[in-house]
């Protein structure tokens, strides 16, 4: 069962998109980062705040990309949070599945989509990074995204020497950098707080089978109003199943 906490919310629980710039010059990613840390978050939750202040002083590291994922669960507390979507919900939920246990909470920070950890603590984070870096297929495929003129063009290496057959799905992400919300209600009310990197929406951009290959995707297929920037995903599984990251990049909009 799960444990629903109204005053404490690391409590259990366990993808389309439109962008409206014209950018002229070319804007690479940054190159090989070594962790993508998803933060499962809501504005309902009064334990977050310090994990969402984290997300945003981690996301200085050009080594990691941190992604905020606002999930909908808690928006029977008294507070429906202005940036949750079901789907994030979802994947949390896939990924407790895809691990065998039944640990979904707020803050859960997911490392490289194989740890777990609780999202205010900076210490385990950095200790899922350690760990799973350099961790057989995990973040070993590099990846390069780049904007020139209305589409952003994505590029996959070829699977590492090595390493056998590898192949995955690759994903693009609307970000907003910074989104600052004032909380009326609910357990974080009168709170203005500060969510960074976050996750506005989803668009598989193909299946990657362990060759080289490229992609390329229209601007316009992946804005929205706030959104300044983009992420890339490879990884292993599927949207049902999400295994661990094989690659990734990240890179400003405008």
């Amino acid at each position: 069962m799960v444990a629903i906490a109204a005053t404490n919310c690391i409590s259990r629980w366990s993808g389309a998109l439109g962008i409206v710039a014209i950018v002229a010059v070319i804007r690479p990613a940054e190159a090989d980062p070594r962790a993508v840390v998803e933060l499962f978050t809501s504005q309902g939750c009064s334990s977050c705040p310090p994990a969402d202040k984290l997300m945003g002083e981690l996301a200085r590291d050009p080594s990691i990309i941190t992604l905020s994922m606002p999930i909908d669960y808690w928006d029977y507390l008294g507070w429906k949070d202005t940036l949750a979507d079901a789907r994030f919900s979802a994947r949390q939920k896939a990924y407790s599945h895809m691990r065998g246990d039944r640990d979904v909470y707020t803050p859960q920070a997911v490392v490289n989509g194989s740890i777990h950890v609780i999202g205010s603590d900076r210490a385990g984070i950095e200790g899922a990074i350690g760990e799973t870096d350099g961790a057989g297929e995990v973040m070993s495929v590099p990846v390069s995204m780049t904007v020139t003129g209305k589409q952003i063009n994505v590029s996959v290496a070829a699977s590492p020497h090595g390493l056998g057959a590898m192949h995955g799905e690759v994903w693009i992400c609307s970000v907003s950098k910074e989104v600052p919300i004032s909380i009326a209600r609910g357990e974080n009310r009168g709170q203005e707080i500060t969510y960074h990197n976050v996750v506005r929406n989803v668009l598989k951009v193909g299946d990657w089978n362990g060759s080289q290959s490229s992609w390329t995707v229209p601007l316009e297929n992946i804005s929205r109003e706030g959104v300044d920037a983009a992420a890339v995903y490879v990884q292993d599984g599927n949207r049902e199943k999400p295994g661990p990251m094989l690659g990734a990049a990240y890179t400003l909009l405008h």
